[in-house]
């Protein structure tokens, strides 16, 4: 495990990751980064949320198929599937927006940081039928797939992406 001094090393030190090590995750390594899943906030506290942890190689074979065929998923030991149970989130953000986009972005990102702070790799997956995973994995039809990512022990550093400047996305008091 890496040791940070603080919270931004671990935001910084976090990457995309696209090839894994044929190591298998420790049960506490895992259970540490479900319990940062778990403690996340969501709309009224609601939790509108299930994790499927695949491990299955066949299953994760299908899955990595469903997902636009990233193969790189595969590598990984694990893969997670993060579902939302749409009809019981907050249905009503700013007036127009159910929450569970966004109850999922914070719980899976607590997931992905914990994840960089245990020395462990992942790779936020957008690029999926959603049809086609839930077929592979058995999501009742009211349920959403929100993303998948793999989990394991990076074989790559990953690249480092720039960002924008910070004046360029904030302001004060007014757009």
């Amino acid at each position: 495990m890496d040791n940070f001094k603080n919270f931004l090393e671990i935001v910084e030190k976090r990457r995309s990751i696209r090839s894994y090590r044929n190591i298998k995750v420790e049960k506490e390594k895992i259970d540490y980064v479900l319990e940062a899943f778990r403690k996340a906030p969501s709309a009224k506290n609601l939790q509108p949320w299930k994790l499927v942890i695949v491990i299955d190689k066949e299953t994760m074979k299908n899955l990595a198929a469903a997902c636009r065929n990233q193969t790189f998923i595969c590598e990984a030991p694990i893969a997670i599937v993060a579902c939302a149970k749409e009809e019981e989130a907050y249905g009503t953000m700013g007036g127009y927006l159910n929450s569970y986009p966004v109850d999922i972005g914070i719980s899976l990102e607590h997931l992905v940081l914990a994840a960089t702070e245990q020395g462990l790799g992942t790779c936020w997956i957008g690029a999926f039928d959603e049809k086609a995973v839930k077929k592979v994995i058995g999501v009742p039809e009211n349920v959403r797939v929100v993303a998948v990512t793999p989990l394991g022990y990076p074989d790559e550093q990953g690249r480092e992406r720039s960002r924008k400047p910070i004046e360029e996305i904030v302001s004060y008091n007014t757009y």
